[in-house]
């Protein structure tokens, strides 16, 4: 627990607000469904007495899992989640009860339309999400319950999700009769998880270089000038040829490749260059490629 940062709680209080706006203004109105605990908990809210709320459902199944889940996940993690998913269902509670927009039937700013419902309220919900597990929560249950058992049943964390939501899916269309609204909410669940992969992994990630070359001395003092970027040389050997070679490993954007690979080219034809996309990259004024 000594962990727990206080900066987190406040884009975790962020990242409740912004899930709540998204999914009580685009899709609970037209009855679009979100993924997860937060689509089962719409789902329930629809056919249940009015005091049996989307907020009461979201506290009453998520944050059991979430306390399942304490000995995998660990309790930092356990409280950040906890605290996302409470302040998700204030937040939904005083829009959809408080508040002066009235969200009962249609969305206050996509109207009936459920294509923009769709979109706008994945990307919206997704936005939330992912700065929860960016900054050390969740916004959902299921996933806990994925990482617990999707290695005993042999699949993947995202399958186990999928698998869930297609049977969430599946199961609206047959209580609705209808499968307009389930095959909308698929749109919802897409426009989500990849703003999730946006917030969690960046939009302009960048790319790493790997060049194994016998000329590494004047590529790294071209590329260094031209890009000023910090550069690692490893020592490597061919495993034929027994020839010693070097391993240069450079991070740039993607605006730069193209010129990267024009100069190590030029300066030697039989380089081998591999190009990898990362995530993130974490740095600070002391440290860089060069130590």
């Amino acid at each position: 627990m000594d962990k727990i940062d206080l900066k987190n709680f406040i884009y975790l209080t962020i990242a409740g607000i912004v899930n709540a706006f998204g999914v009580t203004i685009f899709l609970a109105p037209v009855k679009l469904y979100d993924s997860g605990i937060s689509g089962t908990s719409m789902l329930l809210s629809q056919m249940t007495p009015p005091y049996m709320s989307l907020s009461f459902f979201l506290i009453l199944l998520n944050i059991p899992l979430f306390m399942f889940g304490l000995k995998k996940q660990g309790r930092e993690f356990t409280v950040y989640a906890v605290y996302a998913v409470m302040v998700y269902s204030i937040a939904a509670w005083y829009i959809t009860e408080v508040s002066p927009i009235d969200v009962s039937v249609v969305s206050p700013l996509a109207g009936s339309d459920l294509l923009l419902c769709a979109l706008f309220g994945g990307m919206i919900s997704g936005t939330g999400s992912g700065i929860a597990l960016r900054y050390g929560g969740a916004m959902d249950g299921i996933e806990v319950m994925a990482v617990i058992f999707s290695k005993k049943l042999g699949v993947t964390v995202g399958i186990f999700v999928m698998v869930y939501n297609v049977i969430l899916y599946v199961v609206c269309g047959l209580i609705l009769s209808s499968w307009v609204l389930p095959l909308y909410s698929i749109v919802t669940y897409m426009a989500a998880l990849k703003t999730i992969d946006f917030i969690v992994d960046g939009i302009d990630r960048s790319k790493s270089l790997m060049i194994v070359t016998q000329k590494a001395d004047v590529i790294c003092e071209q590329l260094s000038l031209e890009f000023e970027e910090g550069i690692t040389i490893m020592d490597g050997k061919g495993y034929y040829s027994d020839a010693r070679k070097s391993i240069i490993y450079i991070v740039l954007n993607r605006f730069q490749i193209i010129k990267a690979k024009n100069i190590v080219h030029n300066l030697d034809p039989n380089a081998f260059i591999t190009i990898s996309e990362i995530a993130d990259v974490f740095t600070n004024n002391h440290a860089s490629l060069d130590n």
